[in-house]
């Protein structure tokens, strides 16, 4: 049976009731924390993704539905999965448009397509949103959620539009992770507007405020900042987590505008391969003006007190895994730069002088065509490897590529020219530590 869990502002102080609750993007960074917070409540949680295996595994207690989101974008279309639910959770999102996300699509068009099938049943909807969305602002990502929070507002069934700061957990994705990695970074380091104010919020109490809003104990049909009462600047931020992952005191250099949007530019073009960047032209944009807003609306309405950003990081001690992280992540798009170079540089050099890479194995017995066939065929998937390893989608399948050549090159090698592991340019033995980035990166591919 659904209910109204409030109505037109007023609190309900009922025990809390077990909900059925349709979340959606229940395996991100905030809609994890959420689902586990519903499952801890005793809701009964389905969960609706695009890629639903992984989570499936993590999390059996949900019922997990696998759908991309941005296809739902009429009433009828949401439908099959409203149908028995007592609240739906919105927590999905994309930060810019790219290869595997549209913005508009995912954050308005589906939005108000679900809230009109919801208003229609009486469902009870919880918006997660962002401070700072404003139809006017500079980014298709603050307009959409802006878009979506307005139909919200003028829905008759109860809702609640909750809109964090920046959020801070224990798991790191997108800015939380590059913030992360700079902290981690040994030396000083150039940050672009690193005088831009921000308010944190630790995913906990995103999550708290979520069951609150279900459960009525705070003032329904309103919008809430979810921020901790100080700003600080990007350099503070970054020296508060360098202290959270005992690192010393360094300098951080106002870099230049130019730079910033430089590295942002990089972003976007990766975007396309299938990459999540979490600096590209939309986040830059927001950092620029700021991550702010104002915590008394939601104090007045009885919310829980957001911690203080270094409350937040005592409660979610660093430790070693975090500080690996740190160090890790950055290298990681160094590494796959380094094997696209080396395999396709490999491959492109043996398509060059095919002649020449042939007579070593001519000069062993190997019969001209035959060699100069292992020769062409060897570089054209060298040449391959090095295109696939720069698209997310198939680094996996690079990077096993890269090991399993690797070990034929050095079995062949051993078979047809046994002689090449004495060689004094050990063409043989320096196979081995070139294969190690590729196990590296093969290790750590999943980003959530």
């Amino acid at each position: 049976m659904k209910r109204d869990i409030a109505s037109h502002g007023t609190l309900s102080h009922a025990p809390p009731v077990t909900q059925r609750v349709l979340l959606l993007g229940a395996y991100g960074l905030i809609g994890a924390a959420v689902a586990d917070a519903l499952l801890a409540e005793g809701h009964a949680v389905t969960g609706i993704g695009r890629d639903v295996a992984a989570a499936r595994r993590a999390r059996p207690a949900i019922t997990w539905r696998a759908q991309d989101i941005a296809r739902l974008a009429r009433p009828e279309d949401w439908s099959p999965f409203i149908a028995g639910i007592d609240a739906v959770v919105n927590c999905a999102g994309a930060l810019q448009d790219s290869a595997r996300d549209d913005v508009q699509a995912v954050q308005a068009t589906a939005m108000k397509a679900l809230f009109a099938a919801c208003e229609a049943q009486r469902i009870t909807i919880v918006q997660v949103s962002a401070v700072g969305a404003a139809a006017d602002a500079p980014t298709a990502f603050m307009r959409s959620k802006a878009e979506a929070d307005a139909a919200l507002a003028g829905c008759s069934c109860p809702w609640v539009i909750l809109r964090p700061g920046l959020v801070l957990a224990a798991q790191a994705y997108g800015g939380t992770a590059l913030l992360r990695a700079l902290a981690a970074w040994p030396g000083p380091v150039a940050m672009p507007h690193a005088d831009a104010r921000v308010q944190t919020v630790p995913v906990g109490s995103v999550a708290a405020a979520v069951c609150d809003a279900l459960a009525g104990r705070i003032a329904l049909r309103g919008a809430y900042d979810l921020v901790e009462p100080q700003a600080h600047s990007l350099a503070d931020l970054d020296a508060a987590l360098r202290a959270w992952l005992g690192r010393p005191p360094r300098r951080v250099f106002r870099a230049p505008a130019l730079l910033g949007r430089l590295i942002a530019g990089a972003g976007d073009l990766l975007s396309h391969l299938g990459w999540r960047p979490p600096l590209r032209s939309a986040s830059l944009a927001e950092l620029a003006r700021g991550v702010r807003g104002d915590p008394q609306p939601w104090l007045s309405v009885g919310g829980q007190a957001i911690p203080s950003l270094a409350d937040s990081l005592f409660a979610m001690p660093a430790t070693v895994q975090e500080k690996w992280f740190g160090r890790v992540w950055l290298l990681r798009p160094l590494m796959i730069a380094a094997l696209a170079l080396f395999w396709a540089g490999s491959g492109l050099v043996a398509l060059l002088r095919p002649a020449e890479a042939a007579a070593v194995l001519a000069t062993r017995g190997t019969p001209q065509t035959l060699a100069l066939a292992h020769v062409l065929g060897g570089a054209l998937v060298d040449l391959a490897l090095g295109a696939l390893v720069l698209h997310r989608r198939t680094l996996g399948l690079a990077t096993r590529g890269m090991v399993a050549v690797t070990l034929a090159y050095l079995v062949g090698g051993s078979v047809m020219a046994p002689d090449l592991w004495l060689d004094p340019l050990g063409p043989l033995l320096k196979a081995i530590p070139a294969m190690l980035p590729a196990l590296l990166l093969l290790a750590t591919q999943e980003d959530r």
